[in-house]
Order: C-alpha cells, then structure tokens, then sequence
C-alpha cells in the first residue's frame, strides 16, 4: 500500500481523533484505580476496552463519509470518497469490520471478567451494542436534524460508560457513573452544534448556544467534585477546570465575534483535542495531579493532525 493510500485511509478514519476515545477509556482506568483498586481486573480486560472504543469510534467516522459521501462530492471533493481515493465498497467494509470488532472485543471483556448479563451499566457488552447503534442512528438518519448533535453526545456518553463499566457498582454508584459521563456527553453535543456549518458562515447564534452547551459542561464537571470523598483528587481539580475554560473560551470567541470556516474549524479542532484536556481534568478529581497523564495522548493527536484533518 502506497503512502498516498495509507494518507488516504487516514482521512477517512479521522485517525488524530481516535486517541479523544481512548482518553474517555484512559479516564476509566484513573477512576477505577482512585475507587476500586483492591478490584481485579486483567491488564487484557483493559486492552479490550481500548480496542473496542477505539473501533467503534473510527466505525463511526467512515459510516459518516459514508453516508455523506454524496453531498461531499459536491462540497469537499477532495475527501477519500468522492475523489475516489477509498472506494464505497472498500470503505463499507471497513466500517462493517470496525464496528463488529467494537461490539466483539466489549463482549470479549464481559466474558473473560466474567460479568452477569443483568448488571447493565456494569457490562460492557450491551454498553458497545447500544453505542453501535447510537452511532448509525446519527450518521444514517438523524445527523443534520437538531437530535443529531444529541445522539452524538450520547456516543460519548456511551464511550465513558465503556470506560467505567469494569468498576463494581458498589465502588462507583451510577448516579457518579451518570454525572461523569454526562459532562463528556453535553460537552461533545456543544462541539457537534459548533462543528455544524464550518464549512460555510456559520450563525454566530448557533455558536453562542455551541458554547452555552460548552460551558453547561464545565459546571456540571465542577459539582462532580461534591460527590466525590473529600479525600479524592487534588484541591486543583476547580483551578485546572477553570484554566481549561479559559483556553476555549479564547477559542470560542473569536469563532463568535469572525464566524469563517477557518476560524470555526480551528475552534471546532481545539474543542476536540479539547476532550483530551477534559478527561485529564476529570482524572484529577479521582486520582489528583497524577491523572494529568492522560495529556501524553495529545501528542499522537497533534502528530498526525499535520497531515490528516481531525473535522
């Protein structure tokens, strides 16, 4: 396979942006090790989790060209499939393969931990089936409705359910494991409504409402500290969120105030390596300074954001 065709795959898998779904399992990890670490869990339990977020996540990027790969001829022909660089053949059976490997690899999980069929937000099985179906519910139906940016966020809202379902539920109760994921979910519905126009103007309404979601998600992160034990996290856990706000806010902006695709796109782009920041910002409420860790997976990000697009 030539580099031009390797470059190609890439695009189409949005592949900087797989590592945002490995910080959601990343988080889980950090959660799992402040709540439950007396807990065993196999190393290849963890892997699983990885494996199956990850595919379920670049299934979802190349059911989307997919879906729109008609429309994408006609506004950005340069992408794989309209300039025919990844045939639909080629690309449906890559999307087919990713997401049964998803769901396979969870329920993979379930079994080797030996996990009842009945403890629901506990199981990862049924987490990546309904995320599966979460993810052709938005890229085949509901996307360009005003449901659409909420069924994305409750694929990263399943992602985070996927991260914390090998913790026992007396560890971590589900109203914890609810909020947690809620806050990564209602972040990612404001970036899908900021993402929504940035390849014409966008409506500097539609923004504002894109960052009111944004910032609907930092509050609801910052009174997830108030469940935890007060010996949970570090007292920077408030200081950190407020820094973070602040690096997207200049973002946010400046998109508000010059609502040009590229100013969008670079907003839309910061947000989504944003999640990144996020969930090493959740993992310092559970496990303190040391959840900054998960900052090591902006690296591969921004590596190869130079040469594939992440929107």
């Amino acid at each position: 396979m030539t580099r031009s065709c390797w470059l190609a795959y890439a695009q189409l898998l949005r592949l900087p942006n797989v590592f945002t779904a490995f910080a959601d399992i990343a988080l889980g990890v950090m959660v799992f090790e402040a709540l439950a670490a007396d807990t065993e869990r196999s190393w290849l339990a963890w892997a699983g989790l990885f494996v199956a977020s990850g595919s379920l996540y670049l299934a979802g990027m190349v059911w989307n060209d997919i879906f729109d790969r008609h429309e994408d001829a006609r506004t950005r022909p340069q992408r794989p499939l309209p300039s025919r660089r990844v045939s639909t053949r080629a690309a449906i059976l890559l999307g087919s393969g990713l997401l049964i490997a998803g769901i396979a690899a969870a329920w993979g999980v379930a079994a080797g931990e030996g996990l009842s069929l009945e403890v629901g937000f506990e199981h990862p099985g049924w987490i990546a089936t309904f995320l599966a179906m979460l993810i052709m519910l938005y890229d085949g139906v509901w996307k360009a409705t005003w449901i659409g940016p909420w069924l994305m966020g409750g694929c990263r809202f399943g992602n985070v359910l996927l991260g914390v379902s090998l913790i026992p539920g007396d560890a971590l109760p589900w109203v914890w494991r609810l909020h947690l994921a809620a806050v990564v979910g209602l972040y990612i519905v404001g970036v899908t409504w900021l993402a929504r126009r940035e390849e014409g103007r966008s409506e500097p309404g539609q923004l504002r409402v894109a960052a009111a979601l944004i910032v609907g998600a930092l509050l609801l992160a910052l009174t997830l500290r108030a469940r935890l034990p007060e010996q949970s996290g570090s007292v920077l856990f408030p200081y950190l969120l407020a820094a973070f706000g602040v690096y997207l806010g200049d973002a946010l902006v400046t998109a508000i105030r010059q609502p040009q695709p590229p100013i969008v796109q670079a907003a839309v782009t910061r947000c989504l390596r944003g999640l990144i920041l996020l969930d090493a910002v959740l993992a310092v409420a559970f496990v303190g300074l040391p959840g900054l860790i998960l900052l090591f997976l902006l690296l591969p990000a921004v590596w190869l954001g130079k040469w594939v697009y992440a929107t």
